[in-house]
């Protein structure tokens, strides 16, 4: 088996007073990020989508095996069946699935299972994992997968909000229907729907607080 080549690491280590002031600048640009579920019609254009993809892209993932796929939705048509697909099913899970504990815990959002955002946004992102990949028709195993995509989405997340747009993580379970509007592999398995773009105007979001650093920090 041929030995992996190796390349230096291009790396200049900055000064305590730079980190300090780096990592506090990004912990204020993203504790001011929220779940927008109001959205504008105004364009973003197609090189900002795939540069906040291929941020995403570059997250570390088990054995290297990306084991992801990001489709970019702005047709209006595909984004309706979407829209109606995923409508569908939420309403099947606020009338039955959906616990009475979650439904009240959900009260504060003021949300159903109408989802206009889905039309209004400019762009739909739609992450899916692989459990595995095919290669000339062979299934070849991917690692942590699950973990692998989650830490995509939160770097695509954070890079829609450091662009200036905003989003919303919306999982309309069982989200099957992905898959076949958008034609996907069999194995391809819808993860997370992103609307992407500017929030409208009007926007608003629940007045609420996060958890403070004694209550989400230990340190040994």
């Amino acid at each position: 088996m041929e030995s992996q080549k190796f390349i230096p690491y291009p790396y200049t280590p900055p000064s305590d007073e730079a980190l300090i002031a780096k990592s506090q600048a990004y912990k204020t640009l993203m504790q001011s990020r929220r779940s927008i579920r109001f959205f504008s019609e105004k364009h973003v254009p197609k090189e900002v989508i795939e540069n906040l993809i291929m941020t995403a892209a570059s997250a570390p993932s088990g054995a290297h095996k990306q084991p992801w796929t990001f489709c970019a939705v702005s047709s209006p048509d595909i984004k309706n069946q979407i829209r109606i697909a995923a409508e569908a099913e939420e309403y099947v899970n606020y009338q039955s699935r959906m616990s009475e504990e979650w439904l009240d815990d959900l009260k504060k959002f003021d949300t159903n299972h109408i989802k206009p955002f889905l039309d209004i946004a400019p762009w739909l992102i739609i992450i899916f994992k692989k459990p595995y990949d095919l290669i000339d028709g062979e299934k070849r195993k991917n690692y942590y997968v699950s973990e692998s995509v989650g830490i995509a989405a939160g770097m695509l997340i954070s890079a829609i909000h450091n662009a200036g747009l905003v989003t919303l993580t919306h999982t309309p379970s069982p989200m099957n229907f992905l898959q076949e509007i958008l034609d996907r592999p069999e194995n391809e398995k819808p993860y997370l729907l992103l609307p992407v773009g500017y929030p409208a105007d009007d926007a608003t979001v629940p007045d609420l607080s996060r958890k403070t650093v004694k209550e989400v920090l230990i340190y040994f």
